[in-house]
């Protein structure tokens, strides 16, 4: 694909999922840290642009009112067999490395059996999000709590010991 034929992405179009901002605010609040892994294979199909795909983070994280950390993708497709793309936990332990974060004290929350299964994997507690009617048939193994939505999700989070 070349460079004329990528779409470009529009962030005005961005949608926050339900009780993002409040989440971000709960766990910031809390003194928690917030860093986000993410497959983006849409870069590897090039879709659109890594320039695109930071202003789209710059977006996001204009409108949750800032307590991102950090921002972790995987370009890859899903059958490139990489360590990065979760469910594969290389993102999860660069970040760890890189940010001095215990993975096993630490809680994934997302919204697909391979957020769970990633964070099964790196010995974190796991909070699923569905997004879709079969995310949680999707996971191989239960996550510790399935939350309504992210505010949820995160009034969870800072009630475990």
């Amino acid at each position: 694909m070349n460079v004329d034929q990528v779409r470009q992405v529009d962030v005005a179009k961005l949608v926050l999922m339900p009780g993002a901002a409040e989440a971000i605010r709960l766990w910031n609040s809390a003194g928690w840290r917030v860093v986000v892994v993410t497959n983006q294979s849409g870069l590897g199909r090039g879709l659109y642009t890594e320039a695109d795909m930071h202003a789209f983070h710059r977006a996001l994280v204009e409108r949750l009112g800032g307590g991102v950390e950090a921002f972790y993708w995987c370009p890859h497709l899903p059958d490139a067999g990489c360590a990065c793309r979760k469910p594969g936990t290389a993102l999860f332990e660069r970040a760890a490395k890189e940010r001095g974060i215990d993975l096993r004290a630490s809680f994934v929350v997302g919204d697909s059996w391979m957020d769970v299964g990633a964070g099964q994997a790196i010995g974190a507690r796991t909070v699923l999000v569905p997004s879709k009617a079969d995310a949680l048939a999707a996971c191989a193994k239960a996550p510790d709590h399935v939350a309504r939505d992210l505010a949820d999700a995160a009034r969870w989070t800072l009630g475990q010991p």
